[in-house]
């Protein structure tokens, strides 16, 4: 802000490091270049920047000594400085050279400021001799910043351009200066006239306002010496810092794939497969459902509940059967896309065959390309989407088979909770009041809680693994290894090959072998446990072998569960089927306007060859003869069909005459 000390002190500041950047671009940078440069890097145009940065710079310390209430000398000493520098910008931006890249009105507006500060700097030197009873220097002061405050006005007034490009704060500036100093000299000449009588001497005698020179051009030091910031928060770290060799980059991405491969595809994929192992086994028992069962012989487990209740969220199966039925209509709108695009072209190419029965070697029918030649792309994208939108059809049905198998499941899922109890078997009664069968039940649990305890350390020793593979980065080793082997060599001239850092791979990689040994426990300390959770079991199921009620509602909850899990996979297959088919359905549609617009083309071509007007169809495309020397086109038997709009939706159909 221009009201504002703070504002003011800062903007000096800036304005004089960009002077100070242009000058250092003028004196250490373009001197040391060895080509040509263009214009807006030339030394004019370098002075003219610097000397508008040092303008405003000045500025900036005139309206600061006006806040500040400095002493009018002073004030008229900066802005005879602020007017130097203004004058020096017009000097050096008038080169015939920058015509062209300084805008006309920057020149403009520097000549109305050049005017406009030394009118200012003559006015305040007035009030001065005012306060000094200077009374007649006074007035040759104020008459000599009127004189300046006229020509402002002749320059906007007369100059149409001027007055267009001024920007209305600066007229207004102007404007507000000359009434101003119109006003004072009306003034201090009646005081001097009628009071005073101190004769006014000529304006060539006024002693002259010596500049007060304060804004100069100023370097920052991180332009001077930017080596010095280099690797600190301005300038960051060098560009090339990070830059190796390329063998380096080599042998770190062999590292990376084998790393890789060792880590995701070795033990992690082995992890998994003992977690899968575990949960296949707990299947086949039907666990936990069998003790949630009997824990809860009345009502629905939560896991059900919160699987009901994200089905219902859904739409239930009629939501799912919808997507269903969107899918397999969608398939059905590609297949017709796919069948409009291939008769159309089908149709072109046996229009093609016609124009080329019976022409004469050499003509332009008979030169006329091959359907064959033309459409081998639009062939192969129609042979390309017809098979994806074959395996698409496939995928539905399995989605659609799944679907109709489990619809029963679905629909009560979809039904409210009391209808969903009703169906699975419950009783009040605690089915198992043996104090040694409620001993099995606790047993069991145990076990099945040391599952869950194995499986969240399993997850947790992945996840670690994961960690520690993202983090192994390889290249400081490989510069190493690679500076090692360059001081062991002879010769200055070295070629390094990847088989030379096979030994450090195999150092790196030896960190991963604790992790094969607890697998190795992981895999044995599962194999006890599932085997002592099958006893659990066995001795389980005869405990409960007489409650068949028992058996029902565990076989239920378990039919429940899996048909939630079916519900959510095949959700997110149709969801997921519906983004496809809406992105295929576009391409498919471009492809089709392709195939139709080219065999309009073609056929407009075909009318054309043939000598028959684009509104006229003829008789048979085949039969008419080439043109010759005879009679013209025109005088041959045609017929108007009443309505020849092409509708690019519809495949080319050509009637014939009656």
């Amino acid at each position: 802000s221009r009201s504002d000390k703070d504002s003011l002190t800062r903007a000096f500041g800036f304005f004089q490091s960009a002077a100070g950047v242009f000058g250092y671009l003028q004196q250490r940078i373009v001197s040391e270049c060895r080509t040509q440069l263009t214009t807006d890097m030339s030394s004019y145009m370098l002075t003219t920047l610097e000397n508008i940065m040092l303008c405003q710079a000045q500025e900036c310390v005139w309206h600061r000594s006006i806040l500040s209430h400095m002493k009018d000398s002073n004030v008229a000493r900066v802005a005879m400085q602020v007017a130097e520098f203004y004058d020096l910008a017009i000097e050096s931006g008038s080169q015939g050279s920058l015509t062209g890249t300084i805008p006309p009105n920057w020149l403009d507006h520097f000549k109305v400021k050049r005017l406009y500060f030394y009118a200012e700097a003559q006015y305040r030197k007035a009030l001065d001799c005012l306060a000094n009873s200077q009374y007649g220097e006074e007035v040759a002061r104020l008459q000599a910043a009127q004189e300046y405050c006229s020509q402002i006005n002749e320059l906007v007034t007369y100059n149409q351009r001027w007055s267009k490009t001024l920007r209305a704060a600066v007229v207004d500036m102007v404007r507000l200066q000359a009434e101003l100093v119109g006003g004072n000299r009306v003034r201090a000449e009646r005081d001097n006239d009628v009071i005073y009588l101190d004769p006014v001497p000529a304006p060539t005698a006024l002693a002259p306002i010596s500049p007060y020179k304060l804004a100069q051009s100023k370097t920052p030091e991180i332009v001077e010496n930017p080596g010095q910031y280099l690797g600190e928060e301005e300038l960051g770290p060098p560009l090339f810092k990070g830059l190796v060799p390329f063998v380096i980059h080599q042998a770190a991405s062999l590292y990376e794939d084998r790393k890789d491969q060792l880590v995701a595809k070795d033990l992690i994929i082995s992890l998994d497969e003992l977690t899968a192992d575990c949960e296949s086994v707990l299947n086949s028992l039907n666990l936990p459902h069998a003790i949630d069962a009997i824990q809860k012989p009345v009502g629905l487990p939560p896991n059900i509940l919160v699987g009901a209740d994200e089905i219902k969220s859904e739409g239930g199966y009629i939501g799912l059967k919808r997507l269903l039925d969107n899918a397999l209509s969608s398939n059905a709108a590609a297949t017709n896309l796919l069948t409009a695009a291939e008769s159309a072209l089908n149709e072109e190419a046996h229009e093609d065959l016609q124009v080329r029965q019976g022409a004469n070697s050499g003509s332009p029918r008979a030169r006329r390309a091959e359907s064959s030649e033309l459409t081998n792309t639009f062939r192969a994208e129609i042979a390309k989407y017809r098979e994806i939108v074959n395996k698409a059809r496939d995928s539905d049905a399995t989605i659609k088979k799944q679907v109709d198998t489990w619809a029963k499941f679905f629909a009560l899922l979809g039904s409210p909770r009391e209808e969903i109890e009703r169906q699975v078997p419950s009783t009040t009664v605690n089915p198992l009041t043996d104090p040694h069968h409620c001993q099995i039940v606790e047993r069991l649990q145990q076990y099945l809680s040391e599952v869950a305890v194995m499986r969240r350390e399993r997850l947790k020793s992945v996840e670690k693994l994961k960690r520690i593979s993202s983090e192994d980065d390889i290249t400081p080793a490989l510069t190493e290894e690679m500076q090692r082997l360059a001081a062991l060599s002879s010769t200055p001239i070295l070629q390094f090959e990847l088989h030379q850092f096979e030994d450090l791979f195999s150092q790196k990689l030896d960190k991963y072998t604790s992790w094969r040994k607890y697998i190795d426990e992981e895999k044995e300390a599962q194999v006890e446990l599932l085997d002592t959770i099958r006893e659990a079991n066995q001795a389980f199921l005869m405990a409960r072998s007489n409650h068949p009620l028992l058996q029902q509602r565990e076989k239920a909850l378990s039919n429940l569960e899996t048909g939630i899990k079916r519900f959510r996979d095949a959700s997110f297959n149709l969801h997921d089927g519906a983004r496809f088919y809406a992105t295929l359905e576009a391409e498919l549609q471009k492809l089709k306007e392709g195939c139709l617009d080219f065999a309009m083309a073609r056929h407009l071509d075909a009318l054309d060859l043939m000598g028959v007007g684009h509104g006229e169809i003829p008789r048979d495309i085949s039969q008419l003869p080439e043109q010759h020397n005879g009679s013209p086109p025109g005088q041959q038997q045609r017929q108007q069909p009443p309505n020849l709009v092409w509708d690019p939706s519809m495949p080319l159909k050509y009637a014939t005459p009656k």
